[in-house]
């Protein structure tokens, strides 16, 4: 079972792409290294202030799948440097 999380943020306080990626890169190695996922910018790399992400888990089971990217969901939404506009998951 593979779940993909779908996420669109925007990141008001950035002032240029360097801001962007350095913003992302941490807070995308922290996502991996904390839940064991696999975790990417997919969308908007152009945009300064707009950002499509995509995090990817594998597990034998669609509900523990669930729970890791709802845990992963929620990281993102505190994250102070971006603010979440709209996600969805996808199980496979």
């Amino acid at each position: 079972m593979v779940g993909v999380l779908r996420v669109e943020c925007s990141l008001p306080g950035t002032r240029s792409l360097k801001d962007k990626r350095r913003i992302l890169k941490s807070l995308l190695d922290r996502l991996h290294h904390r839940f064991h996922v696999a975790a990417a910018e997919v969308a908007h790399h152009d945009s300064w202030r707009r950002a499509g992400l995509a995090v990817a888990c594998v597990s034998t089971d669609a509900r523990h799948a669930d729970q890791v990217l709802a845990h992963v969901a929620e990281a993102i939404d505190r994250h102070g440097d971006l603010v979440v506009l709209d996600f969805a998951v996808e199980m496979r």
